[in-house]
């Protein structure tokens, strides 16, 4: 088939640009003809709450990435929408996350459907957002009209779908497996590289810091007594997407200063694997979700999960199989995260992460869009 898709990439960093540089992979392994069309501009930079939208790595090998589309320019919408119609693929694939991009993709597939072959399909990582704003839902509806089909990779965000269309098609398909970090690494290596000490124990926070994903919940939990007399530290790596002080407060007021490892940079695609090695658990202590990337990331590292009830991450985190599902409370995270390292856990979970890790190849994913 001839494939566009239309999203983050490299020059872009982050997970989006992870999953579509993946995605567009799978298919090209597959034999199928496949363009990524970029960003010219992905987010005005006031809009933008990180230091830098652009990736410090090396380009993908073997991808075409052509940067032409401006997420705020209407103008720039219609010629990138003509570009397409006039390419004229089987398949126009949008990952779509947030109503920002509604008004640009939803007028590039628009006008590139007119040419009454490319279909539209959107991959769904949120149709309702965890920060919801006045907007959201009309701009939302803009999109969803211009696409044909859509893959949810929750059910919660299959739910949510219906508050926009009840009669296109659409499937669910879980987040695929983030394979792309490189391979693991001895744990032994792993916290040399990162200057730790090989005799204490580490659990991992990862990615963008942002009020939803509960990072104020965990650091109350550290100061909980069934964590805090145990020789465990918390690495809590990724950049500051909203008030930082907000943490360095709390860190203070639960006395916890001493069980903390901050690393508050963006994390390189090239030092993911270092991170995850050096971590027994990684805990993503969130308060809404849809799915997360992280999760994927820990099952390519083999790594047991702490994750809450919230969205769909209790779909891809069986409890007491892999990991935890709690509620997103303190206290219910201080106990799991107890349990896990009084009872040993660490070996069970291992061997049923290395079967349950089968479930999310990426053939799923492009096998559901083409079936679509």
């Amino acid at each position: 088939m001839k494939i566009t898709i239309i999203g983050t990439a490299y020059p872009y960093r982050g997970g989006l640009a992870a999953f579509n540089e993946r995605l567009a992979k799978e298919f090209a392994a597959e034999g199928d003809d496949v363009k990524i069309e970029t960003f010219t501009l992905q987010y005005p930079n006031f809009l933008f709450p990180g230091k830098t939208q652009y990736s410090s790595e090396p380009a993908p090998d073997g991808l075409h990435i052509e940067r032409s589309v401006s997420s705020v320019n209407p103008l720039n919408w219609i010629s990138v929408g003509r570009k397409v119609k006039h390419d004229a693929p089987d398949l126009l694939i949008i990952k779509y996350w947030l109503p920002f991009m509604a008004p640009c993709f939803g007028t590039i597939a628009r006008i590139a459907r007119r040419n009454g072959k490319t279909k539209v399909v959107s991959i769904l990582d949120n149709i309702i957002p965890h920060e919801k704003r006045l907007a959201d839902k009309m701009l939302s509806s803009y999109f969803v009209g211009s696409v044909d089909r859509f893959v949810a990779m929750s059910k919660s965000v299959l739910d949510d779908l219906n508050l926009f269309d009840t009669k296109k098609k659409r499937t669910f398909c879980p987040h695929p497996l983030y394979d792309n970090f490189g391979k693991p690494m001895p744990k032994a290596n792993a916290l040399q590289a990162l200057n730790l000490s090989p005799d204490t124990s580490y659990m991992l926070f990862f990615g963008f810091i942002r009020d939803y994903k509960g990072l104020d919940l965990l650091l109350e939990a550290m100061a909980d007594k069934q964590l805090k007399n145990k020789n465990v530290k918390l690495i809590v790596a990724g950049e500051f997407y909203n008030n930082s002080e907000k943490y360095f407060e709390l860190e203070k007021k639960f006395d916890v200063a001493d069980k903390i490892i901050w690393h508050n940079d963006f994390i390189p695609d090239s030092q993911v694997a270092t991170y995850f090695s050096a971590a027994d658990i990684i805990v993503q202590p969130y308060k809404s979700a849809t799915q997360s990337g992280v999760t994927q990331i820990a099952y390519h590292f083999e790594k047991p999960m702490l994750v809450t009830n919230v969205g769909g991450l209790a779909e891809i985190v069986p409890d007491g199989k892999v990991g935890y599902v709690v509620q997103p409370d303190a206290a219910s995270i201080a106990t799991a995260l107890s349990d896990f390292y009084d009872k040993n856990r660490m070996s069970d979970f291992t061997e049923n992460l290395r079967i349950e890790k089968q479930k999310y190849a990426w053939s799923r994913m492009t096998g559901s869009v083409k079936q679509l």
